[in-house]
């Protein structure tokens, strides 16, 4: 059986650029945060999930 998907942007949390998109669960309930490289800080920064 194929679980439903979404995708989801990533935004920097400093510069609130939207670098990345990921997909997770569409029933998940948690917010996806992941430590990626942000090209506008030129930096390792925390992105957080945000929607379409």
């Amino acid at each position: 059986m194929k679980t439903k998907e979404r995708y989801v942007f990533l935004e920097c949390t400093e510069c609130r650029e939207r670098n990345y998109t990921t997909h997770k669960r569409l029933k998940a309930a948690y917010k996806l945060e992941k430590k990626k490289f942000c090209n506008m800080c030129r930096k390792h920064t925390s992105h957080r999930e945000k929607k379409l």
